[in-house]
Order: C-alpha cells, then structure tokens, then sequence
C-alpha cells in the first residue's frame, strides 16, 4: 500500500503524537508498504537524513502556544497540485487543524479513503488557550468541531476504550477503531540510570519520582507539585524530576518556589526517547502521573518498559493502560493518598523490586509491531469499502 500520513505536529517538536507517528511508520514500513509523512517546518529545524518519505512543509506559530505549529495553507496546496491519481492509496490524517482539512481535499482530489487518529481529548484543552472565553462554551465548541471532523472521514481510530465512548457519546456515527500506539523493540533496551544521576549530581541512594511529558495545564502537575509537599513531608530527601517543557513551564517553576520546593523539584527539559529518556526513566524510583486528558498515556509504558514502578491516577487512556497492570500502581486524585503510595514504592525496596520486577511484562502487552498490522489491516479495509462505494 501508499499511505500518505499528514500532521501539523512531528519531531522535533516532542510529544506522544509525535513518537505515534514515528512509531507506527517505522513498523509500517518494515511490513512492506510505503509511508510517507507531511508535517511542519520548524523555525529551527534539527538536522535530518534527506529522505523523500518526509515532505516539510512551512508552517506558523499557534497563538498562545509557542511550541505548536500549523502548516500554511498556501504552501500546502501548492504542495498538493503535484499529486495524481494512483500516487496513494490512503490518507491518515494525524491533527484537526491545516492537517485535516488538507486531507480530506486530497482525499476528493485523488479519489481515495481517508482516516484520522483522535489523539487528543480537546474539549478539555482548548479553554486553556482561550481563557477569556467560557470553559462551556470551548467544551461545547470542541465537541461540535469533533462530530463534524469525524463524519468526514471513513474510519476514525481511538488510541483507548475511553476516548472512543466518548466520541460515541459525542454522536459521531463514523466507525471508531481502538487502536493504541505500541512499544518498539528498542523502549525496552535498559537505560543507563546511574549516568543520568552523575551527570545531574544526583546521589545514588536519594530517592527520585519522575514525571515525564509536556509541561502543560492540561497534564495536571499542579497537583503533582501539591502532593510532592505532602511526599517531603513522608520522605524528606525526595526529588521530583519533571521530564519535558510546555505552555505552562513558567506557571509551573513559579508555583515550585511558592510552595517552597526549589530544593526538591528539578527540571530536566526535553529528551531524545532514543538515549537520554530511557536513561532517566531508568534513574528513577518511581513514575508518577495524574493527568485527566490522556488519550492513552505512552509514558505510562515507556516507565513500565524500563522496569521503573508507576504510580498513577487511572482515567481515560491511562485507566486502560493500568487497567490490568501488575508494576504499578492505581491511585485516586488525591493528595494523601497519592503521596502514602509513592513514599512506599521511594522507601520500600522489597515493594519496589517486586513491582520493577513485573513492569516490563506489563509493558510487552503492547507490541508496536502488532499495533502496525492492526493498523494496515484497517487501511485495507476502508480501501475496499471505498472501492465498493
């Protein structure tokens, strides 16, 4: 098959969309078809391998969010003028903004199918980029805009049971496919934790939780960094290494000092998933995560992965994710009782070693390989029903 993958977000911009596409098109490939991705040019673009399977195109900030980017229309349509009929066979359109709607014209202009992956739970998101309007209001905007997206495609796929019920609930009639994104072989090659510590000045024996993702409201860390005070408290020495950068970076370091954790919280920014992440998920005690958006919660596994316990709120995708997990565990929004649990995994060696012990099987559950066939399976049969139409 020809896939043509489109996305306003890809590397180096870091994220789980990001590592889904990556993921799914390197396994997609290894079966025997041809992928190819339109995403962003960024400002500043890090070095990459020419490759005629990467089409960039330039794109322009999202206002409010620095980081973010969306292909220009002009520059896409141009881009588009030079396709034919036959060059693809399907379309997978990966973001609802320049992304969507560029597929779904590509879509009419060549003649063939086209489905689209519900990464994020947007009705949640978008009031945190528009706060001078009505959080109904961005709910109920996010929730009409999402119906009319999906009913203009041929398949929409869900990585989780929980985003899919709430799409249904929605309205949307399109057919959903639970589809998550999978593991690489590689995210379970062990990471070099005690490098990570040296090179941090990070004692050997202090205990250290970890949270890992893009730093913004929607992931929840205020309450991580609320908790952390209670944790201190249970476990004086501990430090909570926060993995990644975001919108609310500034809001976040701010409310560190004001709680008074300077000395127990560290910022670490972005890692390569490839050597310095696995490194730090290996440095930790403990995971720890209390995001309500999650579509389905790839660093859950990524900690899993590399033996590293995971102590997490369970909703949406993570509840999923955690549903049946034996190296983790599950714990209600709550400061109390989120920082009793973590102090026993941070102190408790005989408790850590078991549950670091079966984290990793957790983990295998998922099989990006697996995924990718799944994947290509629905690719054909949209491709068919698109025939038969």
């Amino acid at each position: 098959m020809r896939i043509l993958k489109l996305s306003d977000v890809f590397f180096p911009r870091v994220n789980g969309v990001s590592t889904s596409i990556q993921t799914y098109m390197g396994d997609i490939v290894a079966l025997g078809h041809n992928c190819t991705l339109v995403a962003p040019l960024y400002p500043h673009p890090a070095e990459e391998p020419d490759s005629e399977n990467l089409v960039r195109i330039p794109s322009r900030q999202v206002p409010r969010d620095p980081e973010d980017r969306l292909l220009k229309w002009g520059h896409f349509t141009s881009w588009t003028k030079g396709l034919r009929s036959g060059d693809y066979d399907v379309i997978h359109i990966h973001t609802p903004f320049t992304a969507h709607y560029g597929g779904i014209r590509i879509a009419r202009q060549l003649g063939i199918p086209v489905v689209e992956t519900y990464h994020t739970y947007f009705e949640h998101y978008l009031h945190h980029y528009a706060p001078f309007l009505p959080a109904t209001l961005t709910k109920s905007f996010a929730r009409k805009l999402t119906v009319s997206q999906c009913h203009q495609v041929d398949a929409i796929i869900s990585p989780s049971p929980q985003m899919a019920q709430a799409l249904l609930d929605y309205g949307v009639q399109t057919q959903i496919e639970v589809l998550p994104t999978g593991l690489p072989d590689t995210a379970f090659e062990p990471g070099d934790g005690a490098r990570f510590r040296e090179q941090r000045g990070i004692p050997a024996d202090r205990p250290v939780a970890l949270f890992v993702g893009r730093v913004a409201h929607e992931k929840n860390i205020d309450f991580l960094l609320h908790m952390c005070v209670r944790l201190r408290e249970l476990v004086s020495n501990v430090l909570l290494i926060i993995a990644g950068e975001g919108p609310a970076e500034a809001h976040v370091k701010a409310l560190t000092v004001s709680l008074g954790l300077q000395e127990n919280v560290l910022f670490v920014g972005y890692m390569d998933r490839a050597t310095t992440l696995r490194d730090c998920y290996s440095a930790a005690n403990a995971f720890v995560f209390a995001s309500r958006t999650e579509t389905q919660g790839l660093v859950l596994l990524e900690a899993l992965a590399q033996a590293t316990p995971v102590v997490s709120t369970a909703v949406m995708g993570t509840a999923d994710v955690l549903r049946d997990v034996q190296g983790g565990i599950k714990v209600p929004e709550q400061v109390e009782p989120f920082a009793q649990h973590t102090a026993r995994v941070l102190t408790d060696k005989t408790l850590r070693a078991d549950l670091a012990k079966k984290a990793p099987d957790d983990a295998r559950q998922w099989s990006s390989r697996q995924m990718a066939h799944r994947l290509t399976s629905l690719y054909e049969q949209v491709i068919d029903q698109h025939g038969a139409k």
